[in-house]
């Protein structure tokens, strides 16, 4: 009985040497940034790295990756605005979709040809607000620049180097434009320039990736090393997760052109 209870005297002291060398596993918040993250915000983010340092070792484990890294936006707001970065690349995801929709089309339709930026010495303009554009049959459409002569040579290089496979005819002040048989050779080039768009697409998104790291960056001597760490894993699986929502819209793409 005397040594049980002997026993229990160096229980509380055992179980306190036991969370100090648990705090001391996990990085300290730095003194001389209070202003950036509130200690019980703190005490999230180191829960945060015990949680991740824990799943790492059980995948390792069980030979699968380590699970994704998810911290609240609102934890690590006066460091990055994590919420307008998945914004930013979902406005390139947009574009693309947008770039598919308007210029990627088996049929070539009038409102294909309104968007085509035409380069003039006043600046550049979309070719609808230079000319008007109509459907004179299933092969030809017209632009009529009588209100904007003077620019009928810039219209002309612009659909001419539109990437839609377009070949237009100056008659004066009217471009004449054929449209393309649907042949399997004209499927595959739009097949192209969709892969090309795409890859378009994946040069923006890996600006806006860096962007967002350089801002983490920027915090590198005033929070921990493992908080830095945190941030860029996310937004580095931001950035896959959006690349692949793209590999999966150039496939359907693909599909359609292909037939």
């Amino acid at each position: 009985m005397a040594m049980a209870l002997r026993s229990f005297r160096h229980l509380p002291s055992l179980l306190c040497a036991s969370s100090s060398a648990l705090a001391r596993a996990l990085p300290l918040a730095p003194g001389g940034c209070p202003a950036l993250l509130p200690a019980g915000h703190w005490q999230c983010v180191h829960q945060t790295l015990l949680a991740r340092q824990l799943a790492t070792k059980k995948a390792k484990g069980k030979g699968q990756s380590p699970a994704k890294v998810n911290i609240s936006a609102a934890l690590v707001e006066d460091i990055i605005n994590l919420e307008e970065t998945s914004e930013d690349m979902q406005a390139v995801v947009e574009a693309l979709k947008e770039d598919f929709n308007r210029n990627l089309s088996v049929r070539t339709s009038p409102g294909a040809l309104d968007h085509i930026v035409v380069m003039t010495k006043d600046g550049k303009f979309p070719l609808n607000q230079l000319g008007q554009i109509s459907q004179k049959s299933p092969q030809l459409m017209v632009v009529n620049m009588a209100s904007f002569p003077e620019s009928t040579a810039a219209a002309t290089k612009a659909i001419r180097e539109s990437g839609m496979n377009l070949n237009p005819e100056v008659d004066g002040t009217i471009i004449r434009v054929p449209i393309p048989k649907v042949t399997r050779e004209h499927r595959e080039g739009l097949a192209k320039l969709a892969k090309q768009s795409t890859n378009k697409s994946k040069e923006a998104l890996r600006k806006v990736r860096s962007k967002s790291v350089n801002q983490v960056k920027k915090f590198k001597n005033k929070v921990s090393e493992d908080t830095i760490w945190l941030l860029e894993k996310q937004i580095q699986q931001m950035a896959d997760s959006t690349a692949a929502e793209m590999d999966k819209l150039l496939a359907a793409k693909t599909k359609e052109l292909l037939g």
